[in-house]
């Protein structure tokens, strides 16, 4: 049962969630022919989109050069205070600004603007009032029309930035579809991720190759095959190559099984009337996510891995792939 300590909690938070639900909705109002000239603007760039800001805004620039950066668009944050320090030195003439700044009075945010005048950066401002000294000096005013913040007071910047990073994230969002930017492209800036993994890894990245790869020829007998298929960090199977090291068949520990339990105890008989003939396979480029996905429709452990010329290069296992992160 609420008590009413309890029900003024809810009440408080259905506010605050209101007012910046409002604040993002009124964005809508942004989207116009100023947003326009923005995407233009980062478009035409040579060089980074530099986004900077003081306090609150300053984490919001900071998270918004991130998701640019992570999305196609070169960017990184300045704080503005280290700026006039000495670290205006890593902004280019090429570059672009995107400030933050809620009331667009922040002093050390606007003692970037002649800097920015001299080497003729174009700045972009993300500010509530369009009569404010930033918007004033910028070539391109983004005016986020907040009445109220969410705090009680009117104070803690909340509302505020809460549309701030909802634009950073639809600039970044509208400049990844202007650039046609793909999942393959997100990976190469993820290779750590799961994604990064899936998109960008390889069989040649995994595979057995070498002494590490086990190899027998086709009159092989079973019991050789069975000691190949186990002196290789149990791989528990082998392929066989003819003469020329063409993959002519595959024999696993499946196979074996079922060699036994048919009967068969002929440890000399060669590997050749055993195998599986015309096994799968793939090649060092197919991707490790597409090699997992063979392994698993036909329920087998591992597959050769051949070149062009259908000569054997390595081999792939199922454990090799799901080791990699690759699910």
């Amino acid at each position: 049962m609420e008590t009413p300590a309890t029900a003024n909690y809810l009440d408080c938070a259905r506010r605050v969630i209101a007012i910046e639900r409002e604040a993002v909705a009124c964005l809508e109002g942004v989207l116009g022919p100023e947003f326009e000239r923005a995407i233009d603007l980062i478009l035409a760039c040579k060089g980074r989109v530099i986004t900077t800001g003081m306090g609150k805004a300053g984490h919001i620039a900071r998270k918004v050069a991130a998701t640019l950066a992570s999305t196609g668009t070169p960017s990184f944050f300045v704080h503005p205070a280290e700026g006039v320090h000495g670290d205006l030195g890593m902004i280019t003439a090429a570059d672009v600004t995107l400030a933050f700044s809620h009331k667009g009075q922040t002093e050390e945010v606007l003692r970037l603007i002649p800097f920015l005048n001299y080497y003729q950066v174009p700045l972009i401002a993300v500010t509530s009032d369009p009569q404010s000294e930033l918007a004033r000096h910028a070539q391109v005013r983004l005016i986020i029309p907040i009445r109220q913040e969410a705090c009680p007071l009117n104070l803690a910047p909340t509302a505020s930035t809460t549309a701030m990073v909802a634009l950073g994230d639809t600039i970044a969002m509208v400049l990844l579809e202007a650039r046609g930017f793909k999942p393959e492209d997100y990976a190469r800036f993820h290779p750590g991720g799961s994604l990064g993994r899936r998109l960008l890894t390889k069989v040649e990245d995994l595979m057995h190759k070498g002494e590490e790869n086990p190899v027998v020829s086709p009159a092989t007998p079973l019991r050789q095959a069975i000691v190949a298929m186990t002196s290789h960090k149990q791989l528990a199977c082998t392929s066989v190559a003819d003469e020329a090291g063409r993959l002519i068949g595959f024999f696993s520990d499946g196979d074996l099984r079922r060699y036994l339990a048919g009967g068969g105890m002929d440890m000399n008989k060669p590997i050749a009337e055993l195998m599986t003939r015309s096994p799968k396979f793939v090649t060092p480029g197919t991707m490790a996510v597409k090699a997992l996905e063979i392994l698993r429709e036909y329920k087998i452990i591992a597959l050769p891995v051949c070149d062009d010329g259908h000569r054997l290069v390595g081999l792939v296992h199922l454990h090799d792939i799901t080791r990699a992160g690759i699910s």
